[in-house]
């Protein structure tokens, strides 16, 4: 009977989903939005890493109040913004309207996103490990089938403001959800290892390479999910940028449910993801056929859905007891990538051209492979301060 009551992570997953619904519905609409608004690249790529900026913010400006507040107040309000900002870019057309609501949806995201992160460690000391490799695949659920979506109502002459129609109302559901829900423990806490059962502070050499990864791993994925649409349709005249959005998104999905089956490889996967999204993005970037593109899209997806489980799970060898406090800087981080990634992308775009804006993102991830090589002495480093 219990376990028939327990709905707490398919709530939490919900509530990732709306967030990965949002970033690729965004994603696929922003050539409709910049055509509206009249924008170039430029303005396109400042627009989209306007929302990034409250991606970034919201863990430094929201962290300590969630932990003083509580996690499912915190949620609930949060929801709530995110209903009201959604209905006001449907029913407002001015720009700066538009900007101050995206703004509000970015910050209430990145919040909802690593406070259901947290509540769900909170919940499920035993699972969560695992569970992280499936809430994580919600969101390339979501972000997989809004393209699509947008996709199929746009060819039906309905505007882009659809999205923030459906957001709006899924977001209203999950806050409903919420309210009918409690947060308490489901397990008994699980025992730590004992190589990190001595490790109470959290080792912040660590912590920073990690964050290193994700901000040139979201700023890559940010960038490339906002202007492949782009690409395809001025470079190959072609409507189908939004089917390879979502095809890229989809491998995500298997990718990040192993990478939470197979935590103790995290490090090993993370190198192999390092490597392998460069040398894909460049043969993606500068080729002229629709078919390999998609082909080539679903290794891609794979090895880039793969590090943001890996990353959450190598960071609790380097958390100590300050998981809640690790998982904000990893999601500033994010924002932080978002932000400058996707601004350079458009900005290259207009200087020399889509086709060196995508593979010019991919050279980042030298600093990644670095970083991944760096975690090993971090570890290092640990042991020694434990033994001291």
């Amino acid at each position: 009977m219990r376990k028939e009551r327990d709905v707490l992570f398919l709530v939490l997953f919900l509530i990732i989903f709306i967030n990965g619904f949002e970033s690729g519905g965004y994603q696929a609409s922003l050539l409709e939005i910049g055509k509206e608004y009249n924008l170039t690249h430029t303005s396109m790529g400042f627009f989209a890493s306007f929302e990034l900026l409250a991606d970034m913010l919201a863990p430094i400006l929201l962290g300590h109040w969630a932990d003083k507040t509580g996690k499912r107040i915190s949620i609930l309000v949060m929801l709530g913004i995110q209903v009201v900002s959604n209905l006001l870019i449907v029913f407002w057309t001015s720009n700066y309207v538009f900007l101050f609501s995206i703004f509000l949806i970015g910050l209430t995201t990145s919040a909802l996103q690593f406070i259901s992160l947290a509540a769900l460690a909170d919940a499920y000391p035993v699972t969560g490990t695992t569970k992280i490799g499936y809430i994580t695949s919600l969101y390339a659920l979501g972000a997989l089938v809004s393209p699509l979506i947008v996709r199929f109502y746009l060819r039906y002459g309905v505007g882009w403001r659809m999205l923030f129609i459906l957001l709006a109302a899924t977001s209203l559901v999950a806050l409903l959800s919420v309210r009918v829900v409690t947060f308490l423990v489901r397990e008994q806490p699980a025992v730590l290892p004992e190589e990190d059962g001595g490790r109470e502070k959290m080792l912040i050499v660590g912590v920073l390479l990690l964050c290193v990864i994700m901000c040139i791993y979201v700023g890559f994925e940010n960038g490339f999910s906002f202007f492949i649409d782009t690409y395809m349709n001025t470079q190959l005249h072609t409507e189908n940028g939004k089917i390879v959005l979502s095809i890229f998104w989809a491998s995500m999905i298997p990718a990040r449910i192993l990478a939470g089956k197979f935590s103790a490889k995290a490090k090993q996967i993370l190198y192999l993801c390092c490597i392998s999204i460069p040398l894909l993005t460049i043969a993606i970037a500068f080729s002229g056929s629709q078919l390999m593109i998609l082909i080539l899209s679903i290794p891609l997806g794979m090895a880039s859905g793969a590090i943001y489980p890996s990353v959450l799970n190598t960071s609790f060898r380097f958390a100590g007891r300050s998981t809640a406090t690790v998982t904000g800087m990893i999601t500033t981080a994010t924002g932080v990538g978002g932000v400058i990634f996707t601004a350079l992308t458009g900005i290259l775009s207009d200087r020399f051209g889509i086709r060196i804006a995508i593979a010019a993102l991919a050279a980042f991830f030298i600093l990644a492979v670095l970083s991944v090589a760096g975690l090993k002495k971090a570890e290092k480093m640990g042991v020694k301060q434990k033994k001291a």
